[in-house]
């Protein structure tokens, strides 16, 4: 059997659980669209986009180390953003169709205003990517780097190829039942009165708003429960008990725990440099002497003096856990050896170090542990200038800033319950539980970020464009709800089920991003978006639009829903 250290292969990009997730995604488009062929176009210019990133990706993994899983989060990412920004786009032209706008004017005022929001939103989502080289973790970095370039091409796909083919298609895009309906509308224009009706239709409250501190109160709970679990997180980084039953790397860590312990999984390395060469007997009664110091340390099973150097003066002790690598106990013990630094140097005028895989990995979940709230910070200050800007508001930015802390706490809360507590390790193929993968709560941050600003872009542009129409404060959440939930609903199932096709994935590291970031949009989508954040606006009234007006003149207007461009065309 050959441990995991030998076989970090990519075996394939996708295995049957990506599959099956772009499948169910796939089957979501078309119950909502009705059409075949409006429901390919998303998943075909997805398809196109992960074919273009990741060609690019592993020309250059030649030339450029990168980990296994680089690679296969460019392709979970580009399959997830490149249907919803697609989809973005279609469903803008398909609603104006269905209003009797001419086929090209449409396509041209689809990719002028919700093409223009997705450039905005891809550009927060790379942004937050490339912020991940913050953390200082090369490899990690090199990741991020590769999603961003991922998402870009998505967005390029996104604004070229779909509206070249929407013109192709022409009204195919519509299913038989919409095409009869705008023959007809067009035969029998609406009358005033039925116009108006639609309209109010928009300002009727739901639910968020008609239970506003009901909801609030009741999500926001449910949320930190949630997140409760987050208190007990552990970092670092699966070995060889994490992969599958039937595969060669469980099966081989599983033998050499079971014939020589667990800690020879996950072996220590100690060396101490002496200020000179010993002879043969004073090197013996060294290696004894410190061997005996360390086996007095807790959580260790045997202390071999492995080697020295050709000098003499350096030599190598081999430090066997009682437990595994992953073990509390064992990162414990690399702490508690550090710790005898002083000892060797007031005892023999020595420099003793601690170095290893086991080691290693206790490091680097540290340095991303301590790195995580200088991140998360830059990330919610990013938000706040970003939405700002957008929406024109003080308490909008803040209300979904708050939001998406929510949303990060409680989902890092539902992975430390499955990953390190077991809950649902049935489900997810956890037969060891054990800590939750170092880097993750990084990137859970980072892509997150993007996609809850994509959200709240979709939700909260329609809300402002009402009140700047007219519409009360109140009447204006509801008409942002109601014009915007839909695609905003499909377009979270879709990252959902690609996600948590990723969660099955073949790839052990793969699996703790995929079902973190499906349980986040889950979360951020239909929890904080469509509850928490209508009602908390409907609560604040008026108040929640306010700007000062020297600070509304220095805020550069970036129109990113290209409403100047609608009010041109006079929709």
């Amino acid at each position: 059997e050959f441990s995991q250290e030998l076989m970090q292969s990519l075996e394939g990009l996708l295995g049957p659980g990506e599959i099956a997730g772009l499948l169910i995604a796939a089957i979501v488009l078309f119950v909502m669209l009705g059409t075949l062929i409006g429901a390919g176009l998303p998943v075909l210019s997805a398809i196109l986009g992960v074919g273009v990133s990741a060609t690019l990706t592993m020309s250059l993994s030649g030339v450029i180390d990168m980990t296994s899983t680089t690679p296969a989060l460019g392709v979970m990412l580009g399959l997830a953003v490149g249907i919803d920004y697609s989809l973005f786009i279609l469903n803008r032209h398909r609603r104006q169709l269905k209003t009797g706008q001419e086929l090209r004017e449409s396509i041209a005022l689809a990719n002028g205003t919700s093409g223009n929001a997705v450039l905005f939103a891809g550009l927060t989502v790379v942004i937050a990517l490339v912020a991940l080289n913050l953390t200082g973790i090369d490899f990690l970095g090199l990741m991020g780097d590769f999603a961003a370039v991922a998402v870009l091409i998505s967005v390029l796909v996104a604004v070229t190829f779909i509206p070249a083919l929407l013109s192709l298609v022409g009204f195919k895009v519509l299913s038989r039942k919409e095409r009869r309906a705008l023959a007809e509308r067009e035969a029998h224009p609406q009358s005033e009165e039925a116009e108006t009706g639609i309209i109010e239709k928009l300002k009727r409250p739901v639910f968020a708003t008609r239970h506003p501190w009901l909801t609030v109160f009741a999500s926001v709970t449910l949320l930190v429960i949630a997140a409760l679990p987050v208190s007990q997180l552990r970092l670092g980084l699966p070995d060889g008990s994490s992969n599958p039953i039937e595969s060669t790397q469980y099966r081989a860590f599983t033998l050499i725990s079971e014939q020589f312990g667990a800690g020879q999984n996950g072996q220590v390395i100690g060396v101490v440099t002496l200020p000179e060469k010993l002879d043969d007997d004073a090197l013996t009664a060294f290696q004894a002497s410190a061997a005996t110091k360390i086996m007095a340390l807790d959580s260790v099973a045997a202390v071999v003096p492995a080697d020295t150097s050709s000098d003499g003066k350096s030599v190598l002790f081999a430090v066997l856990p009682t437990e595994g690598p992953s073990a509390e106990s064992t990162e414990v013990l690399v702490e508690d050896l550090r710790a005898l630094d002083g000892y060797f140097e007031s005892e023999y005028s020595g420099s003793w170090g601690v170095t290893g895989m086991t080691a290693i990995n206790t490091d680097m979940a540290k340095k991303l542990a301590e790195a995580l709230p200088l991140y998360l910070g830059v990330v919610l200050a990013l938000s706040l200038l970003l939405l700002v800007m957008v929406f024109r508001s003080l308490l909008v930015p803040v209300i979904a800033s708050l939001g998406f802390l929510l949303t990060i706490f409680a989902t890092i809360g539902a992975v430390v319950a499955v990953y390190q507590w077991g809950w649902f390790g049935w489900l997810f193929d956890i037969h060891e539980p054990g800590p939750v993968l170092s880097i993750l709560p990084t990137m859970l941050i980072g892509i997150l970020f993007g996609l809850a600003m994509d959200y709240q872009l979709f939700l909260v542009s329609g809300m402002r464009e009402a009140y700047v129409h007219g519409d009360t404060a109140r009447e204006a959440v509801n008409h942002g709800v109601r014009s915007g939930r839909a695609v905003v609903i499909a377009a979270a199932i879709i990252m959902v089920t690609v996600f948590g096709g990723f969660a099955f994935s073949h790839l052990t590291m793969v699996r703790p991003i995929g079902l973190g970031l499906a349980v986040g949009v889950l979360i951020d989508a239909f929890v904080v978006r469509l509850l928490i954040v209508p009602a908390t606006m409907h609560i604040l009234g008026k108040s929640a639009w306010y700007l000062p007006k020297w600070l509304d003149r220095i805020l550069p207007d970036l129109d990113v829903e290209g409403a100047k461009l609608e009010r041109a065309h006079g929709k």
